[in-house]
């Protein structure tokens, strides 16, 4: 299978990308079937061959995620949300949610406590009357 693939270049800590297509088995950095773009970090510089990466797509390329996010910046791919995003959303939502019981929770507590403390107030100023 064809993967569209981000391959590092450049000096230590301050690495570009190649944006390339390549067999899936092959090594990270190995030779290339195709350069398609370059992605640098850094400055946020972004270079595609929209020609060649969109036959590449047609032949069943699947690009990796962080090729697929500068696919969508650069407008050759559509935008959608993915798996991973909806469940750490629908995650997020239930620890929110969760979090609120609790604080609830201790609320009605510390309530019921004042409660029972202003309740023993009389009782103990009555005993000792």
């Amino acid at each position: 299978m064809i993967k569209l693939r981000l391959k590092r270049f450049g000096k230590k800590r301050e690495a570009s990308f190649r944006l390339v297509a390549c067999n899936s088995t092959s090594r990270r950095d190995g030779r290339p079937l195709e350069e398609l773009g370059f992605y640098n970090p850094r400055t946020k510089e972004t270079r595609l061959d929209t020609e060649a990466i969109r036959a590449r797509l047609a032949q069943g390329a699947q690009p990796t995620d962080s090729v697929l996010t500068l696919l969508e910046r650069g407008g050759l791919v559509e935008k959608k949300v993915r798996p991973s995003v909806v469940i750490g959303q629908k995650k997020q939502a239930a620890a929110r949610d969760a979090a609120a019981k609790q604080a609830a929770k201790e609320a009605a507590e510390a309530k019921a406590a004042e409660a029972a403390a202003a309740a023993e107030a009389p009782a103990e100023d009555a005993a000792e009357a």
